[in-house]
């Protein structure tokens, strides 16, 4: 049985987005060129099922791993590797309302002026996962708590449009976000 395209790059978009998590719970650098292979992919495959919000958030992912991928090795003390901390207290309040507002307005903005399937589960889980990959790339302990709520809103999204590959996904994303803050939170007592 063949493949149609668009299956075959969500399933390959899995396998990517899985070697991504795996290694970024490991802090590996390597982890971004699998998370730049991964949003790529996954751009094609959300503009196929109208979710427009999650699609633009693929390209905003493969500019953001470009920087994260930078950050993880030469972001640290001395231009080193950078290590695990925990998210400055200003920077919480200050994620946290741009990610509502934005929420809200792409959430208008796509009910409004687009034939997007989910406007505002797509732009709630788009706004918060900007979020949580920019805490990613600073290597901010609470990104993984982001992702464990933005990942339950996931799965039911992605199912509910047929996108089971991509809903089994993040439900391993959701395990493994837990595996991360685990795993995370052990390094920085070690490393702190």
């Amino acid at each position: 049985m063949l493949l149609d395209a668009r299956t075959a790059a969500e399933l390959a978009g899995v396998v990517f987005g899985l070697l991504y998590v795996w290694l970024a719970i490991r802090e590996s650098p390597r982890c971004w060129p699998f998370g730049i292979a991964n949003a790529a992919l996954f751009l094609v495959v959300f503009s196929h099922a109208r979710l427009y919000g999650a699609a633009a958030l693929q390209a905003v992912y493969v500019v953001v791993s470009v920087y994260g991928w930078y950050e993880w090795l030469h972001g640290g003390v001395g231009h080193g590797r950078l290590a695990v901390s925990r998210t400055p207290r200003r920077w919480l309040a200050g994620l946290g309302a741009a990610g509502a507002l934005f929420a809200v307005a792409l959430g208008l903005f796509l009910k409004l002026r687009t034939d997007a399937a989910l406007p505002f589960p797509d732009a709630a889980t788009t706004a918060f996962s900007l979020v949580a990959q920019w805490m990613a790339t600073r290597k901010w302990l609470e990104n993984w708590l982001v992702w464990i709520v933005v990942d339950v809103v996931y799965v039911a999204m992605y199912a509910s449009q047929g996108l089971l590959p991509t809903a089994g996904l993040y439900a391993a994303f959701l395990v493994f976000a837990t595996f991360g803050y685990r795993e995370w939170r052990a390094s920085m007592r070690t490393t702190g």
